[in-house]
């Protein structure tokens, strides 16, 4: 028992731990997981903003630059082209951003180049030209077909631009030319690194992509997937000019927290609809949160075998008195003469102590009241008779008995006549006291070794031993002797009262119906009589 015990308290303490552990782990980890999600999300879609902006704002600079230089009076009226030279090669020493600037004349030819590519050439086919003609013109990323072999490239990696080209007019507003910019798309990257450069400590194994509107193409991403087209929610969220964040599942197998913004352009500059996605993945965010939930389940682990020995020592403690108690009920239990020992150290042992003591005081009080409540449970409260419980318990011995005589038993169905009339007059007292009245008379109408049975209500059932020659006969001179006695007047609180008696009546043998089927016949045959006119008896014979 102490062994048992001992185990049930370190075995408690312990799951009890375990439990918490788990529980506290799963909540932490719930409400940590969303916190990070937001936190990481949030700064992901603020730093997607930001580099958005920088995008546009570098492009409207840019963009600001050659539409100033346009409007130079050597470019307004081109006749010097020594002096139109040194202007575009000074802004492309000023900002090697400009790869290539050219000045196309009215026509679309080259007239001068830095480095002199291209001049002489005829380019009045290419956008830079022809939507020049009409306003400024600001290209999407594309690849350099005319300048791929003419441009340095020491790395020998596919060249990419975006074209800058505005109408140069002349003072009376004709067209003089084109100024045209080639920018590296490189400085792309030199931006991507500006804004992610104080968040390295912070987002690791981040991806930044930016799209462009034009068939969903990467512009600027991770290694091997410029030029790919994207798909997903949160291009479309993007596009629709929101800037948030989401988790995205990629692959079907991969998640992460992705922030989005859009492009729309800066200032006066319209944009060209860029995208910016920046990800991270969802195991790399939430990398912290998951270490967490380790060290509270170690943690957990460590205190629930702390607690647990700690549970069986007390466990021991505690139930050395109980241990004392047990050997002195062994004693008592084997005919011994011992006292309880008393304690304490608890006054829940205390207690304990204090019950056994009157438990032995009283055991054989206790035991005779649990013999006369046995018996209580076969007898009707309000009328001492038998109740139906006895009476299944009756008739199961009276049909063996029946059967070894080969004897019959019959069955009488008793209602009384106006019972609820006089419960109505003189209440559920008076009621009370007819049934008792009703009780004795039928006991006075019927043998010892037989039974009268009250079913509830005014409702009760007497079963006659009667012989096999003529049970019928017998039972119906019983049956008329109750009902002259149940006619009798009473005299209840003063008041004299009748009531009359409704009987059905069937005969079991053990070549007919069964016990059960008999009391079914019995109980028709009480109905019978109830829509007769009552006070009378009807017979049912089994066959």
């Amino acid at each position: 028992m102490s062994l048992n015990l001992r185990t049930v308290f370190a075995g408690a303490f312990a799951v009890i731990i375990i439990l918490l552990t788990v529980l506290i782990s799963y909540v932490i980890g719930k409400q940590s997981t969303q916190s990070v999600e937001v936190s990481i999300g949030s700064s992901l879609s603020g730093v997607a903003y930001q580099m958005a902006e920088k995008l546009d704002h570098f492009m409207w600079s840019r963009a600001g630059e050659v539409e100033v230089l346009s409007k130079l009076n050597a470019l307004q009226e081109p006749v010097d082209k020594v002096e139109i030279s040194r202007l575009l090669d000074q802004l492309q020493e000023s900002l090697p951003v400009f790869t290539w600037v050219g000045f196309l004349n009215s026509k679309g030819t080259i007239l001068a180049a830095t480095d002199n590519i291209l001049e002489s050439s005829d380019i009045s086919q290419q956008p830079v030209y022809q939507e020049a003609t009409k306003d400024m013109y600001i290209g999407d990323v594309h690849d350099a077909v005319l300048l791929s072999k003419l441009l340095p490239n020491p790395a020998g990696e596919a060249l990419q631009y975006v074209d800058v080209s505005v109408p140069v007019y002349s003072s009376n507003q004709q067209l003089s030319g084109i100024l045209a910019a080639h920018l590296s798309w490189e400085w792309s990257a030199e931006v991507e690194k500006s804004i992610l450069a104080p968040l390295e400590k912070h987002l690791k194994d981040v991806e930044v992509f930016v799209v462009s509107n034009k068939e969903d193409t990467i512009l600027l991403g991770p290694e091997g997937t410029a030029g790919e087209r994207m798909r997903g929610e949160v291009l479309a969220e993007a596009r629709s000019g929101g800037n948030s964040w989401l988790v995205e599942s990629v692959g079907g197998d991969k998640e992460y927290l992705t922030g989005y913004a859009y492009g729309d352009g800066y200032m006066n500059y319209p944009g060209l609809g860029w995208s910016v996605i920046i990800r991270q993945p969802v195991e790399v965010a939430l990398a912290p949160v998951s270490h967490l939930q380790r060290f509270i389940i170690l943690a957990g682990l460590a205190s629930a075998v702390l607690f647990g020995v700690a549970g069986w020592f007390l466990a021991g403690w505690i139930v050395r008195p109980l241990r004392n108690i047990t050997r002195a009920a062994d004693v008592l239990s084997s005919g011994g003469d011992m006292e309880i020992p008393s304690s304490s150290r608890f006054r829940d042992v205390a207690v304990l102590s204090a019950s056994l003591h009157n438990l032995v005081n009283n055991l054989t009080q206790t035991e005779t009241a649990l013999g006369e409540r046995s018996d209580n449970a076969y007898l009707d409260e309000l009328t001492k008779l038998p109740n139906r419980s006895a009476l299944e318990h009756y008739l199961a011995q009276a049909v063996k008995r029946a059967k070894q005589k080969q004897s019959t038993l019959s069955i009488l169905y008793l209602d009384l006549d106006g019972f609820q009339k006089v419960n109505d007059t003189l209440g559920p007292a008076g009621g009370d006291l007819l049934l008792q009245e009703m009780a004795r008379r039928l006991l006075l109408c019927t043998r010892e070794h037989e039974i009268v049975a009250r079913l509830g209500g005014d409702q009760f059932v007497v079963v006659l031993h009667t012989s096999a020659a003529k049970p019928m006969h017998e039972a119906e001179a019983v049956a008329s002797r109750i009902i002259s006695h149940i006619n009798l007047p009473v005299d209840i609180h003063g008041q004299t009262v009748s009531v009359g008696c409704s009987v059905g009546a069937a005969v079991w043998s053990s070549q007919g119906h069964t016990i059960k089927e008999t009391l079914q016949l019995a109980d028709e045959a009480l109905y019978i009589s109830k829509r007769s006119g009552k006070n009378r008896i009807t017979f049912e014979a089994a066959s």
